[in-house]
């Protein structure tokens, strides 16, 4: 590739004249540059010179600079590739089955990177610069990106995209990966029918939004869906369904649409439920109140190392949406809110599974006023690598049963 980096530079340039003197307007496709490029080609001495197989390679990467991505396009073809993270111009990383490689890929220059930014970022309508060094955005296949540029950014620019399946999982195949056992998914499958809340947490890369659209499949078709999200992960193809997306301020600083404004418009668009991709903030409060007043079966991810953490972190959260609320008031909000947190985790072979699944206690300890009691249902042994019930049954199973659900008893033994 490195030999091929000048010839690669010369051609773009000689193709990006060339469309200018015809004064093309027309659309640049693979199609339309193929001949002009070929001919290109021919004309240039060195690229004569070059094998077959390394002219091939200059053209293609000469349309993937032009059209798409540069030499990140081939990675975007490979579904086994789940995140591209570009560090700077000389290490570019991959995840595929959860497991971090460093490509062969290596950028010339800094710009050669800003230019694939620049690219993404326009088809949004956002922008990157110096005085808006960071932006969020997304590629028409849904793939999340995130950018970062000096002067924030110390080792040049910082590209990543998270790349998500090209179809949605259903529950059957998270169980027959190992994600869950089949008596959790059927646990999990009476918690959505039966209108229960619940929190999915866990890191970054653990396959939340993964576990959030198999059980947000499973909503009933008669039910009002309502998703919310910064970037628009949430994919599904529930016949009642509004998807919502938040929006930065623009280039004047204004026009800014946040989360928990979504969150309040959406109260307004009668939803049966409300699905929010993640809480990171004051919209947290938003999200507990509107569990608590009819909006029931609400799911949510958030960021946290456990069940009980994630409760903490919701709490800590509520705090941030600037309300006069006592720390008491918002710790009952969550207790009557929340009733089941599901925790994930990507363990060090980069397989992901749900390692525990646990119910908020109706009544907490006497002795504890201020906290909050999980009851663990189900559990991951690391050890042993077995799914396992803690032979506790749910104390909310009377909900199962006045909304019609089956409650099978093997399935906590």
């Amino acid at each position: 590739m490195s030999l091929l980096s000048p010839l690669i530079d010369e051609l773009q340039e000689a193709l990006i004249i060339r469309l200018e003197e015809k004064a093309n307007t027309e659309i640049l496709t693979r199609e339309l540059l193929l001949p002009h490029l070929e001919e290109l080609i021919v004309q240039n001495q060195r690229a004569g010179k070059l094998s077959p197989s390394d002219r091939t390679e200059l053209l293609n990467q000469v349309l993937y600079r032009v059209l798409g991505l540069g030499p990140l396009e081939p990675l975007l073809t490979d579904s086994a590739i789940t995140e591209i993270m570009v560090n700077g111009r000389q290490a570019v990383f991959i995840e595929r089955d959860g497991k971090l490689e460093k490509t062969g890929i290596v950028f010339s220059r800094d710009e050669d990177i800003l230019h694939i930014i620049n690219r993404i970022v326009a088809r949004v309508g956002r922008r990157i610069d110096e005085s808006s060094p960071l932006v969020d955005a997304r590629l028409p296949d849904g793939s999340r990106v995130n950018a970062v540029i000096p002067p924030l950014s110390q080792v040049g620019p910082v590209l990543t995209i998270r790349r998500f399946p090209s179809k949605v999982l259903q529950v059957e195949e998270l169980v027959a990966r190992g994600t869950l056992s089949k008596p959790m998914a059927d646990f999990l499958r009476a918690v959505i029918l039966a209108k229960q809340n619940l929190i999915i947490s866990g890191s970054t890369g653990a396959g939340k939004t993964s576990t959030l659209n198999a059980l947000a499949a499973l909503v009933p078709s008669d039910e009002r869906l309502i998703t919310i999200e910064d970037t628009a992960e949430i994919r599904l193809t529930h016949p009642h369904l509004v998807s919502l997306e938040s929006r930065p301020p623009n280039v004047e600083g204004a026009g800014e649409v946040t989360i928990r404004t979504l969150l309040k418009n959406a109260l307004r668009m009668r939803p049966d439920r409300i699905i929010i991709g993640e809480v990171r903030g004051g919209e947290a409060l938003d999200m507990l109140q509107a569990m608590n007043t009819g909006h029931q079966g609400s799911l949510t991810t958030v960021h946290a190392n456990a069940p009980a953490e994630a409760l903490l972190r919701m709490e800590t959260m509520a705090l941030m949406a600037d309300v006069e609320l006592p720390l008491l008031a918002i710790r009952e909000q969550i207790k009557s809110a929340v009733h089941y947190v599901l925790q994930q985790e990507r363990l060090p072979d980069g397989t992901r599974r749900i390692v525990e699944i646990g119910e908020m206690a109706l009544r907490s300890d006497t002795n504890e006023k201020f906290s909050y009691t999980m009851l663990p249902l189900f559990k991951f042994d690391k050890v042993s690598g077995q799914f396992k019930a803690m032979g506790t049954k749910p104390e909310r199973i009377q909900m199962f049963l006045e909304a019609g659900i089956t409650v099978d008893n093997e399935w906590f033994r």
